[in-house]
């Protein structure tokens, strides 16, 4: 292989999420230090030149390889916990990272099972000598924090029995609360979080549907405003196409490191459970398959358990 298509080999290896160990190993293990001197000048924008021309990896390039030669680490051990272990682990890292992650405990809280949610807080239990509750409550106050505590305290009903009529109201009931949103935000009210952290995933959706028929839209699509109402309706009502949007975020070029990790979570986390219809609502939604996706973008090793997992739906 040339030098300039080697060049071109390294930097794909470099991109994307995950690295390419095997072009590294390939090229960069046969290199003399003529070659490796080349690649350095050939490349700006990993390696730069002080006031004395001395050549230096760049510092952030340097932090970001290390994030991403992470990345396959860092799935295989979230894989091979227990999924409560995993999920306490997660709502912990969570709460460290603060706000921007708090969509994190939403889907946690909203897309277990009764007894997924109730391992979980036994796992973090016994992992950090505190309750899942009190540390959400003692680092998110406020209305956003009553929200979250609510959600991760429930231990929702799972049979099918559904009351129609109060479906119908409740539906009333968040469709008057988001109408006045401007006048008091819906997350504010007390009754809509009743409904939301207590209410079983039937009867959510039964609310889900009849609030489509009294406004034309629906739920999620009026608390755009809203965004941990929006995560939470989305969770508990339509978990798949939640799943779908977080794997195609973190997907794209250039997102922050932390919108990076949802590609190992959901992939880690829903692989034992409704992969298969996640990969048929990615599809759906972006007219590419996931896999097809993962194969463009990811790179490595990572890039291989990855399919691996998501193969496991079907």
């Amino acid at each position: 292989m040339a030098l300039t298509d080697e060049f071109q080999a390294l930097n794909k290896a470099f991109s994307g999420v995950g690295i390419d160990e095997n072009s590294l190993i390939s090229i960069l293990g046969k290199w003399h230090p003529e070659e490796r001197k080349s690649f350095r000048k050939g490349t700006p924008h990993f390696f730069k030149q002080d006031e004395r021309n001395f050549e230096r990896w760049d510092d952030l390039h340097v932090k970001l390889l290390k994030h991403e030669f992470m990345r396959f680490k860092n799935a295989v051990v979230l894989w091979t916990m227990h999924s409560w272990e995993r999920d306490a682990r997660l709502v912990k890292e969570a709460l460290k990272k603060g706000p921007q992650t708090y969509s994190v405990l939403v889907e946690i809280a909203c897309t277990r099972s009764a007894e997924e949610l109730l391992g979980a807080r036994k796992a973090y239990h016994s992992l950090f000598d505190h309750s899942i509750e009190e540390d959400v409550a003692y680092h998110i106050d406020g209305p956003e924090g009553k929200l979250l505590v609510a959600l991760v305290s429930a231990y929702r009903y799972e049979g099918p029995k559904v009351k129609d009529d109060t479906a119908k109201s409740e539906a009333k009931t968040l469709a008057h609360a988001i109408k006045n949103a401007d006048k008091r935000n819906p997350i504010e009210d007390d009754e809509v979080i009743r409904i939301l952290s207590t209410r079983s995933k039937p009867h959510l959706k039964e609310i889900y549907k009849h609030y489509q028929e009294i406004s034309g839209h629906n739920i999620d699509e009026d608390l755009d405003d809203a965004l941990r109402l929006k995560e939470t309706v989305q969770c508990l009502c339509t978990p798949h196409t939640y799943f779908g949007q977080v794997l195609e975020i973190s997907l794209r070029n250039g997102v922050d490191k932390n919108i990076k990790k949802g590609l190992t979570r959901v992939i880690v986390t829903r692989a034992d459970a409704d992969m298969k219809e996640i990969k048929e609502e990615y599809q759906n939604l972006y007219g590419v398959s996931l896999t097809e996706k993962i194969e463009a973008t990811a790179n490595g090793n990572y890039k291989d358990f990855l399919l691996t997992l998501a193969a496991r739906g079907g």
